[in-house]
């Protein structure tokens, strides 16, 4: 049985598929074929460049987003925006995302000589015949793979030979045509574009709409094309719960890469758990999603000594502002120099009295073990709970371990706080405000 991992979209987001990709080794799925798409090309590339699951969520963590990117000259800017060839270039991506994710061309293109070598394609869109070009890894460059995340409007496409190369989010965000071309009789698909009903108002949302538009008809002509001619094939999908963040949260540090890998590590193990052999049925239901309930999100890092050892334990914690809505949702990892660094799965979030817990499993030494960190939250109402909350308790594999808050480790919660499921300048500082209003110990009693 042939197996193609097909990787959509979906912007600098795409650290989340990097959570995805760590929990299918761990499971021990083996690939013989890797297709990127816009974003994707990203993951694609690491995985095709030889770089293993574990390394691709330490790299994404040294990634300054800021290096997606890089200023044209300056004459360029002084035409005015009518005539603004993009906001920017693709030269970040080539001098130092490139090479802080361990992509490199030359070794994609070795690798793919080598006996029993895993296909790679990377698709990007030639735009004067307006087709897209899945691209073999055996002749792909990085100027091409850069190219194919060239989004237009944001970054300059590549002119090379009389012709011009960019992103083929407007003509698919997921090559699964590719992949049944190749032979394959399983597809695992990692989306990463919203597939909500909701419609929302104003530019870059309407803008990211367009790209929803695009991407899924595209991938429902896909499953179409294959019916027609009666070619079968297993489908798995692998997507958010929810709409994962935009790629302005991202950018301006509302959100980080360690809580994107987190929330794909966690969305690839509950497909797992109810995963069956035959997969999914080949419709938009594949890729649904719902709007999260209004509430807000914050980063909770505490750090302490396990075994002899120092042991960080960090929770992203989503919790919905009328807990009679939806449960609270947690991600996270627990690094220690015994496992290195093992991410959350099946988080939950359980409050008695004047304590919160944070309850969830572990992969280590190939078995799962469950892990909880108890918070004594005092009695003391109003924004000086911050002050009154910094002690934990580590609960993992028998082992017993102490953990505190620091004074800066607070100043990052406070500053991680951001509104989910809220539109609008209105209804995001009403999220915010509830939580702040009520402190931390109150707003979480209340689940």
């Amino acid at each position: 049985m042939k197996r193609s991992l097909v990787l959509a979209g979906g912007g600098m987001r795409v650290a989340w598929q990097a959570g995805v990709v760590r929990a299918l080794a761990e499971e021990g799925l083996k690939f013989q074929h890797v297709d990127g798409t816009s974003g994707g090309i990203l993951t694609a590339g690491m995985l095709l460049s030889g770089v293993s699951p574990e390394e691709m969520c330490t790299r994404w963590s040294d990634v300054d987003v800021k290096d997606f990117g890089s200023a044209l000259p300056l004459g360029n800017y002084l035409k005015g925006p009518w005539s603004l060839p993009a906001v920017g270039d693709a030269d970040g991506i080539l001098g130092k995302v490139f090479p802080t994710l361990g992509i490199n061309d030359a070794t994609i293109r070795a690798r793919a000589a080598e006996p029993d070598a895993v296909e790679g394609s990377f698709n990007v869109v030639e735009f004067t015949d307006k087709r897209c070009h899945a691209i073999d890894a055996a002749v792909i460059d990085a100027e091409l793979m850069a190219a194919g995340m060239s989004l237009p409007i944001f970054l300059t496409p590549l002119r090379r030979d009389g012709k011009i190369w960019t992103d083929a989010v407007w003509v698919r965000d997921a090559n699964v045509a590719e992949a049944l071309r190749r032979g394959a009789d399983e597809v695992w698909l990692i989306w990463c574009i919203g597939n909500t009903p909701y419609w929302g108002d104003g530019p870059l949302e309407q803008y990211v709409h367009m790209i929803e538009m695009s991407a899924m008809g595209a991938l429902l002509a896909d499953f179409e094309a294959a019916a027609a001619v009666g070619r079968d094939f297993v489908l798995h999908v692998i997507r958010p719960e929810h709409p994962l963040p935009l790629d302005p949260e991202f950018y301006l540090g509302r959100i980080d890469a360690d809580t994107l890998i987190g929330m794909g590590y966690r969305d690839a193990r509950a497909y797992l758990d109810a995963m069956t052999a035959s997969g999914l049925p080949k419709d938009s239901a594949c890729t649904a999603m719902t709007e999260p309930q209004p509430g807000v999100r914050f980063n909770d890092t505490l750090h302490g000594e396990l075994d002899g050892s120092p042991v960080t334990f960090k929770a992203t914690v989503v919790l919905p502002s009328d807990p009679g809505d939806e449960a609270p949702r947690l991600t996270g990892y627990l690094e220690h120099p015994r496992f290195g660094r093992a991410f959350l799965a099946g988080g939950q979030v359980e409050t008695t009295g004047d304590y919160v817990t944070y309850r969830a499993r572990i992969r280590l030494d190939g078995g799962w073990q469950h892990i909880a960190v108890t918070r004594t939250l005092r009695d003391d109402p109003g924004p000086d709970a911050w002050a009154d909350s910094r002690r934990a308790r580590l609960d993992v594999a028998g082992m017993t371990a102490e953990l505190s808050m620091s004074l800066a480790d607070a100043a990052r919660l406070l500053a991680s706080l951001e509104p989910v499921g809220a539109h609008g300048l209105v209804d995001r500082a009403e999220a915010v405000a509830g939580f702040a209003g009520n402190g931390f110990r109150e707003f979480l009693r209340r689940y």
